[in-house]
């Protein structure tokens, strides 16, 4: 089990809130004189930077939603100009309530330096070759990955999300010790091993870091037993980093936050009032050392709690349970995120009215399987069977196209299901 900085990630609880009192208060001055949002914000509450004495004081302060960042799209909520920026992404490929996150030189390099110390808590070094099994495109994910990989000095295959069959041949051929990916590609790539007739005890595969979706400890029995190696939780946001934010050492007893670069806290989620170490609520998160687009008091709507006692592999910063639940209607599946509003616009310009509708998630051989139940309306009934199939499956092809992948819609009778229910999570991953 190694370090990547054992300085850092072992200091003192003293140390790491003088570390974090010293990067929020830069944070906070470069808000306050460059993002006219936090400017407005500081002011409404009457808060200058300089009236931050305290790492609490930062409870002060206004939480900062999604919607602020979608309202402020696309430059407005960037610290540093345009011209310093180096790397654009988004949040998510939702184009209705785009969010554009941005990166510094200096950025990415601390993006490299959590990816690296992710990497190096579960033994990875300069000789292994690491897999990265991730779509890449415009939001962040596997990008991070091959920054903090190189910068170890480990051999890098972009594979991104080819089929398979092409993933178990390279992962043979190159000799992948590290996987990094989605549980549920992971999954995958445990029953094509089983398909090829390849025994996995024949590869080097040694480790899979996973990722983007909740998963459940039947799934890393799963993926361990199939593949024979160990699995470990990642988390992150685009919003912050990316992965890096919060990753498992091989303790497998919570995920270690980077506390030199995020503050954590968790609220109650109606309430929004503060609670103790141990308590399940909303994880908060304010970034410290991100240049081109620090945010204050993110709300991550994720549930969790979160746990100071140093860990037995000797990291003393926080961690926090793993994340199997959201306290807001944004549903994660196959690594993606979902708003059953961004379903709604879909199915509103198909059938040209408001759609009574439920999203059911539920798994289907060891997969995740979401299911669009629409109820049978005006604009959505035939007297022509003919005409009802060529509807659903018109449904079926632009949402599953839009997501990327395969989902069941099913037409139902009106009182089929809890209308004031947007999300129903049928996944056993507690």
């Amino acid at each position: 089990m190694g370090f990547w900085n054992k300085k850092i990630e072992c200091m003192d609880r003293q140390a790491i809130e003088q570390v974090q009192l010293e990067n929020l208060q830069a944070t906070l001055n470069r808000v306050y004189k460059n993002v006219r949002h936090y400017r407005k914000l500081f002011r409404e509450v009457d808060f200058m930077p300089e009236d931050l004495k305290c790492v609490e004081d930062i409870k002060k302060l206004p939480f900062t939603t999604r919607r602020d960042l979608s309202l402020n799209y696309p430059y407005d909520m960037f610290a540093v100009p345009l011209r310093e920026v180096v790397r654009l992404h988004m949040a998510a490929v939702n184009f209705d309530e785009p969010i554009v996150v941005g990166f510094t030189r200096n950025d990415i390099k601390s993006w490299g330096e959590l990816i690296a110390r992710n990497l190096t808590a579960v033994d990875v070094t300069k000789d292994d070759v690491v897999q990265i099994a991730l779509t890449f495109g415009i939001i962040t994910g596997p990008f991070g990955v091959q920054v903090g990989a190189e910068q170890i000095g480990a051999s890098v295959i972009p594979m991104s999300s080819r089929k398979f069959e092409d993933q178990v041949k390279i992962m043979r051929d190159f000799r992948t010790s590290v996987l990094v990916s989605t549980p549920t590609v992971a999954l995958g790539l445990a029953r094509m091993l089983e398909e090829m007739d390849i025994d996995p005890n024949k590869l080097a595969l040694k480790h899979a870091i996973l990722g983007s979706e909740p998963w459940s400890e039947a799934t890393r029995t799963d993926i361990e037993t199939s593949m024979h190696i160990t699995a470990t939780d990642t988390y992150g946001l685009t919003e912050l980093f990316g992965p890096g934010v919060a990753w498992e050492c091989p303790a497998k007893n919570g995920l270690h936050i980077a506390e030199d670069h995020f503050l954590p806290e968790i609220v109650n989620p109606v309430t929004l009032e503060t609670l103790a170490p141990g308590l399940e609520g909303e994880l908060v998160l304010t970034s410290i050392s991100k240049e081109a687009f620090p945010l204050i008091r993110f709300r991550t709507g994720d549930l969790t709690s979160i746990d100071y006692a140093p860990c037995p592999c000797g990291r003393t910063h926080s961690r926090i349970a793993r994340i199997f639940q959201k306290c807001d209607d944004v549903v994660v599946i196959k690594g993606t995120s979902i708003a059953p509003e961004q379903i709604a616009r879909l199915i509103s310009k198909i059938i040209g009215s408001q759609p009574v509708f439920q999203l059911v998630i539920e798994e289907r051989d060891k997969s995740d399987q979401l299911v669009v139940l629409l109820e049978i309306s005006d604009s959505t009934f035939f007297d022509e069977m003919k005409k009802q199939n060529i509807l659903l499956e018109r449904l079926h092809r632009e949402i599953s196209e839009f997501l990327g992948w395969e989902v069941l819609v099913k037409l139902v009778e009106p009182g089929t299901f809890d209308s004031s229910r947007k999300v129903v999570d049928r996944r056993r991953l507690r």
